[in-house]
């Protein structure tokens, strides 16, 4: 299993968080992961570093660690010009980025707050599901070089793996059944997701063992053992600033 690292980018500053990245692509971990929200008040912070700009300097500046968001909010971006940025941040990586989606908080969450500034609607439960399934068929659509009769759009080679974050068991499986992976929290009900996803996944006629699943998870042996045994191809350890120094003692921890 390989182990990532989350960077809370909420007060940072762009120069910690390269650093960070430098630290952890020199510690052996294998992606570096970013938040995407917009205001740093909805973390009670004065500054927040929009995502997709700051993987695409990770990626210009750090030459060999994945990069990836977790998780774009759906409603923060056309997903067809989206699927353009993904295909040109794969070019510019190096076939590095891990394609992060999901729906994005609900009116019972701080995040909404962020939308509404901006003027967007924050939707229900459903219709925020129905929004990632069809950002996922839209992006794939332009990935495919050719939309509605003009050619010419960037096909990424290879794809980025679609990863769908989700709580609970309707995400799970629709991210089973429309991505090529999910992103879930650790937990009890990490084992009930992980198989819900999967079985979608075969019912969807793709192969549940190509299935990448990225889980939260402590920086200690045990809990990344513990994910591992449970089918987590990716472990995620959430560092906060100081970058560096998060970086450095999420490795310690896990050399212990």
């Amino acid at each position: 299993m390989l182990v990532d690292v989350l960077f809370d980018p909420f007060a940072g500053r762009w120069s910690d968080l390269r650093a960070g990245a430098v630290a952890a692509e020199a510690a052996g971990f294998g992606a570096v992961w970013v938040y995407d929200h917009l205001a740093g008040g909805v973390h009670g912070e004065s500054r927040v570093l929009e995502c997709w700009t700051t993987l695409t300097a990770i990626a210009a500046s750090v030459p060999r660690v994945g990069i990836g968001p977790l998780v774009l909010n759906v409603a923060n971006r056309d997903p067809a010009v989206l699927g353009v940025m993904a295909a040109t941040l794969q070019e510019v990586s190096g076939g590095r980025l891990l394609l992060g989606l999901g729906a994005g908080g609900g009116l019972d969450t701080p995040y909404a707050a962020e939308q509404h500034a901006l003027g967007r609607e924050v939707a229900g439960p459903a219709a925020r599901r129905a929004m990632v399934e069809d950002a996922v068929g839209r992006i794939r659509t332009v990935w495919s070089g050719r939309v509605g009769g003009v050619g010419g759009f960037l096909r990424p080679d290879p794809p980025p793996p679609i990863v769908i974050g989700g709580f609970g068991p309707r995400m799970a499986e629709l991210a089973g059944r429309v991505g090529d992976g999910m992103n879930v929290p650790a937990g009890p009900q990490l084992p009930q997701l992980v198989r819900i996803a999967r079985e979608a996944h075969e019912r969807a006629g793709r192969d549940p063992g190509a299935f990448v699943v990225t889980a939260s998870i402590r920086p200690s042996p045990r809990d990344r053992d513990r994910a591992a045994e449970l089918g987590v191809a990716r472990g995620i350890v959430y560092v906060h600033a100081p970058y560096v120094d998060g970086v450095a003692q999420a490795h310690d921890a896990l050399a212990r």
